[in-house]
């Protein structure tokens, strides 16, 4: 099962080599990973994917609570909420039919160009995970010159999962939880 974790953790250096390792050592494969300020600027907020059963779901859970930077750990899987991947992709588009159907394509899939070259164009397209992967696949027959995502992004809907504190190393207060 795949498991959506968010992690409010203090805006300080070292927090992402310190989880990631901290999984990595025990075991644990990290399916996609995004880093970023929240509203508070003393926290960041780490979105990762891991998949496993709720044990393994347990497991980084609570390795994740014993680490210091780390204020507070949110299984956004087991809620209602919206999740985001960001796409770059540079695919092969010679000016004419091929240009055409690419750019129907981005326009069905709800993308922009962003870049136009003599025989490429440059697409960004935001989603879910299936959504993008399903753009890929349909870009491939007209090829792929490169490729780059983000990691998936995510928050519940409705309740807040933020501090309502300044302070990092205070705990958070969620709603629900």
């Amino acid at each position: 099962m795949r498991h959506v974790i968010s992690a409010l953790v203090q805006n300080v250096p070292g927090v992402l080599a310190h989880v990631s390792g901290m999984l990595a050592s025990r075991g644990y494969n990290i399916d996609s990973l995004a880093v970023g300020a929240t509203e508070n600027p003393n926290l960041s907020r780490m979105t990762f994917v891991v998949v496993g059963d709720d044990r393994v779901l347990e497991q980084v859970r609570k390795q994740l609570e014993k680490i210091v930077t780390v204020v507070e750990v949110f299984d956004i899987s087991s809620q209602d909420y919206v999740e985001r991947d960001l796409m770059l992709i540079k695919v092969k588009a010679a000016p004419g039919r091929a240009r055409s159907e690419v750019r129907e394509l981005v326009d069905i899939f709800r993308g922009k160009i962003v870049d136009v070259g003599a025989d490429e164009i440059m697409i960004e397209i935001s989603g879910r995970e299936n959504k993008i992967d399903a753009f890929i696949e349909r870009m491939r027959i007209y090829g792929i010159l490169e490729l780059v995502r983000t990691g998936r992004v995510a928050l519940v809907r409705g309740a807040s999962t933020s501090c309502e504190t300044t302070e990092p190393a205070t705990a958070c207060a969620t709603d629900g939880e």
